[in-house]
């Protein structure tokens, strides 16, 4: 059996024969409110292997690098070791979740221009809200990988706007975590599923994400089979 290096919430990473390489297994657990609230969604992994490859090979045609390798099986997928930056990175199009309630508005405003968000990536601390400054004061991360991670942000921002508009979906937030590979190269890393992405069907708003989950709203499988089905079509 090899060895497990990191359980997370989502995910295990075992190590591999090759020291630049790791083997990631998708978990069908499902948590929200920083490991508050916790379940579980059946056939989540698989879908959610599935869903992060895809968009994963969208942005590679799209000149994005990041750490996916290939997938191994409906739970597995090999990817690069990286060191991974402690931030979150968070992109809005469309004010939700904790944003409409610190702004006092409803969801659903569009956005004049999107909004990145840095978060300090540290469950004890409820994973606090930080800038620029916070990142290179602290060494969480330098001035000019910060620049690299927002401008690699907002092209991600911009190809999956566009794909997901085709779909007759609607982009409203995401997090998305950047790694430094063994060349010292910033690169996308961990995943981009409705896990990690607010989805609203462009019709009706419908939510097609884990929000289904953290709202208690049902049908949380087959919002994400939705999602994978609109992908693929």
């Amino acid at each position: 059996m090899a060895e497990m290096l990191y359980e997370g919430k989502a995910k295990k990473v075992f190590a591999t024969d090759n020291p630049n390489e790791v083997v990631i297994y998708y978990k069908d657990d499902a948590t929200a409110f920083n490991g508050l609230k916790k379940g579980t969604i059946i056939d989540k992994g698989i879908m959610n292997n599935t869903i992060t490859t895809f968009f994963f090979d969208l942005l590679a045609k799209n000149g994005i690098p990041h750490h996916q390798l290939k997938k191994l099986s409906d739970r597995e997928v090999l990817c690069k070791k990286v060191s991974i930056i402690p931030l979150e990175v968070i992109v809005r199009n469309i004010a939700a979740g904790s944003l409409a309630k610190k702004m006092g508005i409803e969801e659903g405003l569009p956005l004049k221009k999107p909004i990145i968000e840095f978060c300090y990536k540290n469950d004890e601390l409820g994973d606090p809200m930080v800038n620029d400054d916070y990142a290179e004061a602290f060494g969480i991360a330098t001035d000019a990988q910060v620049t690299e991670i927002k401008s690699m942000a907002l092209k991600i921002n911009d190809i999956l706007k566009k794909f997901l508009a085709d779909r007759k979906v609607r982009l409203i937030d995401f997090k998305l975590e950047f790694g430094v590979d063994a060349d010292g190269r910033v690169i996308l890393a961990d995943e981009i599923t409705p896990d990690t992405v607010r989805l609203w069907d462009a019709g009706t708003n419908e939510k097609l994400d884990k929000d289904r989950f953290r709202r208690d709203l049902g049908n949380v499988e087959e919002a994400y089979q939705e999602v994978i089905r609109r992908l693929t079509k």
